[in-house]
């Protein structure tokens, strides 16, 4: 069965660094979209960056766009997401997810998603 599991979470200062990994098991990896979420509280989630099948092309929210990179390793089945230049207001659990399909930004659409991992940005 498909399964994800997001890592990488954790306390960061203003300005500084996190890698977050989604590693994939039980499917045809390099068949799916992968896409990044996070969810702040009283907040709706809201997408984050978006990696196609092939890893050729990525997307980026404007709000991270500058900061965070999206990239993927179909041979370790793993997505990243490096996030740079941190901001308090990224503070949120970040959830990976996929769907059997192109790459899209409406939650909806991702039928698979791994358990999530915190990022807390303070100081």
């Amino acid at each position: 069965d498909v399964q994800l599991q997001a890592s990488g979470g954790g306390l960061v200062q203003p300005g500084g660094s996190l890698r977050l990994s989604c590693a994939a098991s039980g499917f045809t990896f390099d068949g799916y979209t992968i896409g990044w979420f996070r969810q702040a509280p009283g907040k709706e989630r809201e997408g984050v960056a978006v990696s196609s099948r092939s890893g050729g092309a990525s997307y980026l929210a404007d709000s991270v766009k500058g900061r965070f990179t999206i990239s993927r390793d179909n041979v370790k089945k793993t997505v990243y997401l490096q996030m740079n230049s941190l901001k308090p207001e990224d503070t949120a659990v970040y959830y990976c997810a996929s769907r059997l399909g192109g790459p899209v930004w409406r939650r909806e659409l991702y039928t698979n998603w791994g358990q999530g991992t915190l990022v807390t940005v303070s100081s």
